[in-house]
């Protein structure tokens, strides 16, 4: 059925090639043709239609037009034989139009835009003029209504201009006589105000007066309290500093003797304790020791300097810490933060502290040492809601006080002779516990010694 369609292609298809727009569409032609493919469009079959059309086949014209202008438009520029079958829908519904377009003698009454829509769509020679012509009829008539409607409202200002002028004079008027009423009016509150001023004035004198004598006696009864007030602080201050002198003066007393006591016992405690692991590391009986045993020789299976030399362990040697922690009465001090940015930096400071805490708790179990881990408190952002473990006492820096000198301090604290270990990478402290007598590690021995727990 399409082969007789198929073969008017060519014809048209050349007539585009001779005419052709060399401007876009006007916009009152453009919707205007698009209006007719919209109601020539129901009369087709769906395979009548265009493939990008066929989808709007069951849209009333009205949607049609709305959503498918476009695409009705661009099909009917590149597809002639849609173009031919629009063209014979309308000869049937506008055969007189239709056919004066053809004939190239369109009426002078008709609308310009509906002979070029028709023009448009039915191609006939000099389609291209017809057109041109209504889009410069539409300019026109466009032209001609933008200057009328210029014209009325150049008219409506120039009515409201006039109206504006006549109600500012008016309003002017009206103002002048409302402001010379005011300035009567004002004169009038002057003279009022001047004697009300006046009158101010004398009340003000009588007030000041008073006011002087009163503030003298004032001042005489403010000084006579203050004088009171100065001798009962000075009293008091006095009694304060008599009565802090002698309780701190019994306070050192006490804390004197027991810092003293506690630190000669614990002294104490270590020398036995060493005594007795000493006697059970020897393995000695009471009285077996004779002058005999004094002298120095070598025994027959007994090691050597060179075989003593060869069982000293590393400095980063685990089993090191725990010779150390075997000792008696042994303290291992932990400075906190060196360990954990040395071992696990990545972490927040929270799990960094409960990691570092969760395996000294599992080391002090194992050795028995005690064991204090120090942090710094100038890190924290608040205090810190933290639950000791067992076997572990955690201590933070006060406010002013860096952690290094905390763990100086506790260094120092501890008796001579007491064995004390302290872990931490920084030189500083492991220079100042060194002085005070007690055993710098690194922070890597304590890690690798943790990574075993």
């Amino acid at each position: 059925m399409e082969q007789p369609d198929s073969g008017a292609e060519p014809a048209d298809g050349a007539g585009d090639a001779v005419e052709a727009l060399d401007r876009p569409l006007p916009e009152g032609v453009r919707r205007r043709v698009v209006a007719l493919v919209s109601d020539a469009f129901g009369g087709l079959t769906v395979t009548e239609l265009p493939a990008q059309l066929r989808q709007y086949a069951r849209f009333t014209p009205t949607r049609r037009a709305k959503f498918a202008g476009n695409a009705m438009a661009a099909a009917l520029e590149s597809a002639p034989l849609f173009r031919q079958r629009i063209g014979e829908r309308l000869r049937e519904s506008q055969s007189e139009l239709a056919a004066a377009v053809e004939a190239g003698s369109p009426p002078a009454a008709a609308d310009p835009v509906d002979v070029a829509a028709a023009a448009y769509v039915l191609r006939p020679v000099g389609w291209v003029k017809l057109v041109a012509a209504a889009g410069e009829e539409v300019q026109r008539a466009d032209a001609e209504r933008a200057d009328e409607e210029g014209r009325r409202e150049l008219e409506r200002l120039r009515e409201e201009l006039a109206q504006a002028r006549t109600q500012t004079r008016s309003e002017t008027e009206r103002l002048r006589a409302e402001l010379d009423a005011a300035r009567k009016e004002a004169d009038s509150l002057q003279r009022k105000l001047r004697s009300a001023l006046n009158e101010v004035k004398r009340g003000e004198a009588a007030v000041r007066r008073g006011k002087a004598e009163a503030d003298a006696l004032r001042a005489e009864a403010a000084a006579r309290t203050s004088a009171a007030e100065s001798e009962t602080r000075r009293l008091r201050a006095r009694l304060g500093e008599a009565e802090a002198s002698v309780e701190a003066s019994r306070r050192a007393s006490r804390e004197g003797r027991s810092v003293e006591d506690m630190r000669l016992r614990l002294l104490l405690d270590t020398v036995l304790d060493a005594a007795r692991g000493l006697r059970r590391e020897l393995a000695l009986p009471p009285s077996s020791i004779r002058p005999a045993d004094s002298v120095d020789a070598v025994e027959p299976g007994a090691m050597s300097p060179k075989d003593i030399a060869t069982r000293a362990l590393s400095e980063t040697d685990p089993a090191l810490l725990d010779q150390l922690l075997a000792l008696p009465q042994a303290h291992l001090i932990v400075d906190g933060y060196n360990v954990t940015k040395t071992g696990y930096p990545q972490l927040p400071l929270e799990k960094q502290r409960l990691r570092l805490l969760g395996g000294l708790a599992v080391l002090a179990a194992q050795s028995g040492a005690e064991m204090t881990c120090v942090f710094d408190g100038a890190e924290l952002a608040a205090p810190v809601l933290l639950a000791p473990p067992r076997g572990v006492r955690v201590l933070f820096s006060k406010p002013g006080v860096t952690a290094d000198e905390l763990i100086r301090q506790l260094a120092r604290a501890e008796p001579p002779g007491r064995p004390v270990v302290v872990v931490s990478t920084d030189r500083e402290v492991a220079d100042g516990v060194a002085k005070a007598g007690a055993r710098p590690v690194a922070s890597v021995l304590l890690l690798k010694r943790l990574s075993r727990v």
